[in-house]
Order: C-alpha cells, then structure tokens, then sequence
C-alpha cells in the first residue's frame, strides 16, 4: 500500500514532477552518450596506433629502441616468423629493417625514421596501405626504390608523387650513404606527429644498399586478434625467445594503456559529476512537497501512522522521481550511443587539424559499454536513495499537534 500510495504521491504536482523527471532524464542522456563518447574517442587512438604505428607486440634485440643502433639485429628471423605466425592468436607476423635517417629533397631536410617492409606480408600485420590518399603502396609500384611517405613530411620536404627523396643512411660497415627514391605514394593517419617522421621502403632495397643480412632483422611486429591478449601472448613470446626484448602495446606506447585507465575515472567522475547536480535538484523538489504537505503529515501522524512509514513514503516518491527519470535518460542515452556506434560522428573541421597533431582521429563513435550503463543505473538508484533521507528527515521533525494547525 505504501508504494502505491508513494506513487500517487508523485503526480499530485504533475507539473513539478514532470520537470524533475526530465531534468533527470536530460541529464542521463547526455551523462551515457557523453561518456561512450569519450570512451570512443580513447578505443579510436589505441585501434589507430596498434593498426597503424606500434602493432600489437614488437620484438628487438635488447637496447635497440633506445640508440637504433644498425648492428643490433637478430639473426634468422624467417624461423621466428614462421614460429610466431603458428600460434592460435597471431594473425600475422613482419620483419623490418629499421634506420635512423635524414631525408631531404631540393629544398629541405628533416630527421626521419626508414623502415623497410616485406610489403606482402607488412599488410597484414599494418594498415598504413589503407591510409594511401594519393599514389600506390609497393605491391602497384613498378619503378626501382619506390618510398611511402607521410602527407605531412611531404608538405615539409614540398615532395609529390614521382619526386627524388634523397635519404642518408649508414651500411653494415658505419660507412655513410645516400640514395635516392621516389615517391610511389603518399599516406595519411590520424597522427600528423607519426606521418612527419616515418618513411617506408622496401625491406629488399634497404639489404641491397646497406649489405645488411636478408635473413636478420632489427624487429618483428605482431599483430594478435583480439587487444587484449597482448600481454600473455607477450609472456609467452618471452618464454620461446629468451634474450630479446618483447613488448606488447602497452610497453611500447604507456601513454596509450594510461589513456585507457585515466578515460574510465574521468568517465565516472563526469557521472557524478552530472548527478551530483541531479541530487540537489531532487532534494529541493522533495523538501517543497513536504513543506507544501505539513497539515497532511500531521494527520496521518496523528490517526497512527507510523514515523517509519512517513519516512518510508518519503524516501519512496524521492526513489520513484530519480528511477522514472533515469530509465528514462538511460535507455534515450543507449539507443543514442547505439545508433552512434555504427553511424560516424565528423568533429567540426576547425577541430580536426589540432586533434590529428596529439593523434587523435576526427571522427569518432559512440561504443555502448554495458558496464558503465549498469553502474550508472546503479548510480541513480543510490542518488535518488540519497536525496530522500533529508527531505524524509524533516517529515519526521515534524510535530502532529503543530502540523495540523498549520496552513499548509
């Protein structure tokens, strides 16, 4: 009876119950949809830097990341590659040459970093030939020496399609040389930082300039089917090649797995941030019905009712406003979020220019974690449970003899 009686208690003020409720509602569609925003955001850069720069786990000689040094190589990387590419969660395995350089055209120079890929096998393991925006990657390239450069060191080096890239580089002995490439294609990602320093040519013409060892390699990328299982794939990695350096992608770039965790507090203090404010606006609503009902409570008191049902119903018609609310706000919020998942959201263009310079894609969606969606409906329910106890509380102060004669 009290439940019922607590939800007819709710729309006696149709109106002010109906702007809480929205309130609520409001507030919850955009505290679900602007934290799967968030997290889309976050999940973009992390499925762009492992498909596009760092792969899942690389695997050097140690001390090699921190110098380039060229004669830290490891010997028979065919071997390694076909033992890598038969475990369960390998998709595919790359051996690379990887050289610290100088490019330069006629007009300019910049530092750079050549990696030279077995371009078959590099497609697999990368997405860089999805991201050519003009030109051809390797396999459509019939010419000698062919480079892939990023749009962003073309526009430094002033470089186009068919143009000389002169790049410096060191042999198998430490003698300096240069040669020359052209220009097959030009590749864009949504990391300007990535595409002014890397160029990619093939693993082959890098063994021919630089007498480097065709069976050897300075790294091996590897690309898993799921995130996730980087670590013990890592650990396992470790057991097979004691001595060389593994890292998965999460010690290769730390700023991304710290991205990771820091996105989710920041999402939840956003939550509760947003009801936070939600529970101040739930309690004055209530503290005015109980006000507005003084003489009421005061009867009921008076022919019996006890203290605790008074409190009970009070609490209850708090709980009924912020759960009406918020299944509302959270299921809006969901299906919002969900129709975002599958449909691009394109930030505005005067934004996209300063999110590719910190990595960051310019397009974004909205992934629906149903965990986050169960805490925050978790979160309501403890909001509205929180908001009622003053409310309730000051029913309870109330005196029947001096409620019933009051004007209220």
């Amino acid at each position: 009876m009290i439940w019922l009686i607590s939800w007819r208690n709710v729309w006696r003020n149709k109106l002010r119950s109906l702007v809480v409720i929205i309130a609520v509602t409001l507030g919850l569609v955009a505290g679900v949809f602007t934290t799967a925003f968030m997290k889309g955001m976050s999940e973009k850069r992390i499925s762009d830097a492992i498909e596009n720069e760092i792969s899942h786990i690389q695997i050097h000689q140690k001390g090699f990341v921190s110098n380039l040094d060229f004669n830290l190589c490891f010997p028979d990387a065919g071997i390694m590659l076909n033992t890598i590419q038969e475990m369960d969660q390998v998709i595919a395995a790359s051996k690379r040459i990887v050289i610290g350089s100088m490019a330069s055209s006629a007009e300019a120079g910049a530092g750079v970093i050549i990696t030279g890929v077995v371009p078959s096998v590099e497609s697999e393991v990368t997405r860089i030939h999805q991201r050519i925006i003009r030109g051809v990657y390797f396999r459509d390239y019939k010419r000698n020496h062919p480079a892939v450069i990023g749009k962003k060191l073309a526009e430094k080096l002033n470089l186009d399609l068919e143009k000389k890239m002169i790049l410096t580089l060191t042999d198998n002995t430490g003698q300096p040389l240069q040669a020359a490439f052209k220009i097959a294609g030009i590749y864009e990602t949504d990391n300007t930082g990535y595409d002014e320093m890397h160029v990619f040519v093939k693993f082959d013409d890098l063994v021919s300039l630089t007498g480097f060892e065709a069976g050897s390699a300075h790294e091996i990328a590897v690309r898993l089917k799921e995130n996730n299982r980087a670590t013990e794939t890592a650990g396992l990695l470790r057991q097979m090649f004691p001595g060389l350096q593994i890292s998965d992608w999460h010690e290769t770039s730390p700023e991304l797995a710290y991205l990771s965790s820091m996105m989710d507090q920041y999402m939840y203090i956003f939550v509760l941030i947003i009801l936070l404010a939600l529970c101040f606006g739930i309690i004055n609503t209530m503290l005015m019905a109980v006000l507005e009902r003084v003489k009421e409570l005061g009867m009921l008191m008076a022919v019996g009712m006890s203290k605790s049902r008074i409190f009970s119903m009070i609490m209850l018609e708090s709980v009924f406003l912020s759960i009406t609310g918020g299944l509302t706000g959270i299921i809006s919020g969901y299906f919002l979020s969900k129709y975002y998942q599958h449909h691009d959201i394109p930030l505005p263009v005067q934004y996209a220019e300063g999110l590719r310079d910190i990595g960051y894609s310019p397009v974004v969606n909205t992934p629906v974690d149903l965990k986050m969606i169960l805490v925050i409906a978790l979160l309501v329910l403890v909001t509205g449970l929180f908001s009622s106890v003053f409310p309730a509380y000051k029913a309870l102060k109330l005196n029947p003899a001096d409620a019933i004669r009051s004007d209220n």
